[in-house]
């Protein structure tokens, strides 16, 4: 009778030749296979490295139920992953990979985190030195993560070595440190894949506008963006009553993992107050500047902005009022904004700066001559900005100064008069009209990236409709 079956003399006859390697590490429990062995029939190697990560998808929008509409420019293909940091190459034993994620404290050093890892201190100072290459590691700020790959060598009593570390310096960037086939760290800056699609939000302002829209989870930069965006047709502490209506078409843009998430540029905004509709298209023109328009293919952007000041409150309007500080009844020539002090200060259209500096009761005060018609005055500075100075050129909302109380005042607030012709007018109840119009073969164009646009809104709100149907 054989003493061994067929199955189990093959399984013995590949064992014989790691015979040797067998015995000698049999007292210590481990068996250690050639790994240019093949696998025995039926068994099941663990080597202890961890397996690849998941591919991530290389097309926005891929796995998860998504796909492009024709014409929608703001989907991006994503870059190739970052590939895993490099393990050293040099097989000088067999290791153990350990990687750890670190949440950055107060008080926190690289240094101190390495060392607090168990990574030698030689080592800890030869990586942050070449880190320093490409990144400041005295800008690590707590609640940062770092991601930390550590090897523990067998063959000499356990010891760990850092094989390189990893953390995000922004949303779309990572530095990575690894080693080199020579066994030297080298430090590099990797774009993060991402992924990008459009949002649709929409709702009713019963409160505040910021309320209604985070509510419904616009993105906090997009919402700034579109506040300023309407600024020269909305006063949006005065003008925005209960029952008014917004919706925002809008890029999103998600880490890989999609645990991180912002806005990216806005497609479409639109309000409806009181039943007077406001539309904004995002839309490229033949030269590449891009601007925003109505349906009707005029900027929404006008001559000059009504509210020059973000997050202001209208503290004094223009008219007969009673001075707070010489006590008595004048013509107050202007509108005051209240903010913060340092809250910067916009430039309300293009034009030539004619003044700037301290002007008597103004304070520090800066004076615009936007056209042989219009010029606009800002006064009770903290500050003006750096370089701006008699005749220098600004662009409208370029950042001109900063709000204080310098002068005859009584708290940090802006001072902003209008002037026609040399004389004050009332900004509040000025006339509007468009910076520009499309016109020709760019108003056909814009008409078909409007079409483009209301397709992809509609099938985004059906969308959203049937998801929340579904979940009832």
């Amino acid at each position: 009778m054989a003493l061994l079956s067929a199955p189990s003399a093959s399984v013995l006859r590949w064992l014989l030749p790691s015979a040797t390697v067998v015995f000698a590490f049999a007292l210590a429990g481990v068996v250690f296979l050639p790994e240019d062995s093949p696998s025995p029939p039926g068994a099941t190697i663990q080597t202890g490295i961890p397996a690849p990560e998941a591919r991530i998808p290389l097309v926005a929008g891929e796995g998860a139920d998504w796909t492009p509409v024709a014409g929608f420019d703001a989907v991006a293909s994503l870059p190739d992953p970052a590939p895993p940091l490099a393990a050293a190459p040099m097989r000088l034993a067999p290791a153990t990979r350990i990687r750890e994620q670190v949440e950055i404290r107060r008080g926190d050093t690289l240094l101190k985190i390495l060392l607090r890892l168990g990574v030698s201190r030689a080592q800890a100072h030869e990586a942050i030195a070449s880190l320093e290459k490409v990144y400041d590691p005295r800008r690590l700020r707590p609640g940062q993560y770092l991601t930390v790959e550590l090897e523990r060598l067998r063959s000499e009593e356990n010891r760990l070595r850092l094989a390189g570390l990893s953390l995000p310096v922004g949303f779309e960037k990572r530095v990575r440190l690894a080693r080199s086939e020579g066994g030297v760290f080298e430090a590099a800056t990797i774009e993060r894949p991402l992924l990008r699609r459009p949002a649709l939000a929409s709702g009713s302002i019963d409160g505040s506008l910021y309320r209604a829209a985070r509510a419904v989870g616009v993105p906090g930069e997009v919402l700034a963006e579109v506040v300023r965006l309407f600024s020269w047709d909305i006063d949006f502490q005065r003008d925005i009553q209960p029952g008014d209506r917004f919706a925002i078409l809008y890029e999103e843009i998600l880490s890989a993992d999609r645990r991180q998430r912002r806005g990216g540029e806005i497609l479409y905004a639109a309000f409806d107050l009181g039943g007077e509709p406001l539309t904004a298209y995002r839309f490229t023109r033949s030269d590449g500047t891009v601007g925003y328009y109505d349906r009707a293919g005029r900027s929404v952007r006008k001559s000059l902005m009504r509210t020059p000041v973000d997050g202001a409150r209208l503290s004094s309007r223009f008219g007969k009022r009673r001075h707070p500080v010489l006590g008595y009844t004048r013509m107050h020539k202007g509108v005051d904004f209240a903010a913060p002090r340092g809250t910067p200060i916009y430039a309300a259209g293009d034009g030539t700066v004619i003044f700037a500096g301290r002007n008597k009761g103004y304070g520090n005060y800066v004076r615009i001559r936007h056209n042989g018609t219009y010029t606009t005055a800002y006064a009770h500075m903290q500050r003006i900005a750096e370089g701006i100075r008699r005749g220098v050129r600004v662009r409208q909302g370029q950042v001109i100064g900063y709000v204080g109380s310098t002068g005859l005042v009584t708290g940090p607030h802006l001072h902003y008069e209008v002037l026609r012709d040399g004389r004050q007018v009332n900004p509040l109840k000025l006339r509007q009209v468009a910076a520009d119009e499309l016109q020709g073969a760019e108003r056909a164009a814009f008409g078909r990236r409007v079409a483009e646009i209301e397709a992809l809104r509609t099938r985004l709100a059906r969308e959203r409709l049937i998801a929340e149907n579904a979940a009832e």
